[in-house]
């Protein structure tokens, strides 16, 4: 198989890059999905625009199409391109959302271009490229499960492990719980026992829920916002936190959430709240994810190099699709630095994962 053209892959995810898009601006995220489109069109792609955000390609007879999962918003805010410009310093390309995950989108692309010569592969390929990945997919859920109940298979164009050629095979599900703990205020000096502090009841509820987890079966728990109070001297009437949680299971989902929900405080006077919750289920690795792996291993090894498997704690639109279809996550842009000021994509590998991509697309190994 070719190599696919390593110049012409960097002037397009330059050219996505240089559109800033963080998830808080649909507008921005629409601009890179436009031309993610117009090259889709040149594909001869099918364009669909869905509710949430999402923009449907498909390609070729429609009939359990291999799905491609991507996302066009990223973590960075306007303004970071100033003091993060895209600039190549040897086999390194840096700039902000080039890992996570614009290069994955470029690599996705030019893994098309290399089969529309050949023909599409029976049942067709789907593409979804989705705008709110990086803040939950509260809106493009919806849609990637309902095609995801449809496709062959799923791949996921996230990058691979920092650093590595480590596919991803499996992944813990992320929550976010936050505890609000109304309690009565009180003059601190006068009666302060006519108050319920929710202060002093939320520090409690906060080692509560920390000790929900268990790190030897792969859950934590960590509260990483705390606030409440106001003037030092009344007894506090309001205080909140939110909870960080990452399962390998659904059991352990199902065992945090009754653990959560069993939190009350120790003054009948002051009244605990519970929002939010689950928002991304475990990807176990199933049969149809492990056959997906041992496929592209051996993709890989034709092409001259060695692809491994991690089970990471990060969540992606994969969580949803796993208990759906197989699914195999980590096949875009290899590099490291995700989120970080050191973000990269390592050009010496990029090819390769194209390559692998490419050939997965033709022949995933799975019915």
């Amino acid at each position: 198989m070719n190599r696919p053209d390593l110049q012409q892959m960097i002037q397009d995810v330059q050219t996505l890059i240089e559109i800033e898009s963080p998830s808080s601006d649909l507008a921005a995220v629409s601009r890179v999905q436009d031309v993610v489109e117009g090259w889709m069109r040149e594909l001869g792609a099918r364009v669909t625009r869905l509710a949430g955000g999402v923009r449907r390609f498909t390609l070729g007879e429609q009939a359990r199409p291999t799905l491609i999962l991507m996302h066009a918003d990223t973590v960075w805010p306007h303004g970071t391109l100033a003091q993060m410009p895209v600039r190549i310093e040897g086999e390194r390309l840096y700039g902000p959302g080039s890992y996570d995950m614009k290069g994955g989108i470029v690599s996705a692309l030019h893994a098309l271009r290399a089969l529309k010569e050949e023909g599409w592969p029976l049942g067709g390929v789907e593409v979804l490229l989705t705008a709110d990945e990086e803040i939950g997919s509260l809106h493009s859920r919806d849609a990637i499960e309902a095609s995801a109940r449809q496709a062959r298979c799923v791949l996921v164009v996230e990058p691979p492990v920092a650093d590595t050629h480590a596919l991803k095979t499996g992944r813990k599900g992320v929550g976010m719980y936050r505890v609000t703990v109304q309690g009565v205020a009180a003059h601190a000096g006068n009666k302060p026992e006519e108050g319920a502090s929710a202060l002093t009841e939320a520090a409690r509820l906060i080692l509560e829920a920390q000790a929900l987890a268990c790190p030897e079966m792969g859950t934590t728990v960590s509260v990483g916002r705390f606030e409440g109070g106001g003037a030092v001297n009344v007894i506090p009437a309001h205080a909140e936190f939110d909870a960080d949680l990452r399962v390998s299971t659904l059991e352990e989902a199902e065992r945090l959430a009754q653990g959560f929900g069993a939190l009350q405080a120790l003054d009948p006077r002051a009244r605990v709240v519970l929002s939010h919750g689950m928002n991304r289920p475990p990807f176990e690795r199933t049969a149809g994810t492990a056959a997906l792996y041992v496929q592209a291993q051996r993709h890989a090894h034709a092409l001259g190099f060695e692809v491994s498997e991690a089970f990471v704690g990060g969540g992606s639109d994969g969580n949803f699709t796993a208990p759906l279809s197989p699914t195999l996550d980590g096949l875009g842009a290899p590099g490291d630095g995700a989120h970080a000021a050191h973000e990269h994509i390592r050009l010496d590998r990029w090819p390769d994962h194209v390559a692998l991509l490419t050939a997965l697309i033709r022949d995933p190994g799975v019915n």
